[in-house]
């Protein structure tokens, strides 16, 4: 066996259906497209959603709410997640890049401190927004807030 006798399994290829060819390739006239409609012309293309001149879904159920395009979206740590964090780095400093490395955010989340939980370490928490109970808890057990 070399290359020159190589070829591909029986049965495992097909021609290529030559459409549009004449009467003689069998796929003559219509070219597969059936007769006359909108689909058997060149360029046709169905309107997302449409449902055959049905009202589609999407006008047919009512709309309400909106968007605030000013919403800003926090991910919320627990008290009780950084008091595990703390001693399980030995961390003085709790910041955002250390809740990344931790895998408990994405580098481009804003974080929110609650106030589940107790603390019992010195701890500096820095973060983007902190609840009351969160910036209570912190500075009774004499740790400091900073809020970036």
């Amino acid at each position: 066996m070399d290359l020159s006798n190589l070829k591909p399994a029986k049965g495992s290829t097909k021609s290529e259906k030559r459409i549009g060819r004449g009467q003689g390739s069998g796929h003559g006239g219509t070219s597969t497209r059936g007769h006359k409609g909108a689909k058997s012309r060149s360029g046709y293309s169905k309107k997302f959603g449409f449902e055959g001149g049905q009202m589609p879904l999407q006008r047919r159920v009512p709309k309400f709410g909106f968007k605030n395009i000013n919403r800003k979206e926090y991910k919320a740590i627990n008290i009780e997640v950084l008091q595990a964090l703390a001693e399980k780095r030995n961390a003085n400093v709790i910041d955002p890049e250390l809740l990344v490395e931790a895998g408990l955010v994405s580098k481009n989340d804003l974080v929110k401190i609650l106030g589940n939980g107790n603390l019992s370490m010195k701890v500096e928490v820095k973060a983007h927004a902190f609840s009351k109970a969160a910036v209570e808890a912190i500075e009774a057990a004499q740790g400091t807030v900073v809020k970036l």
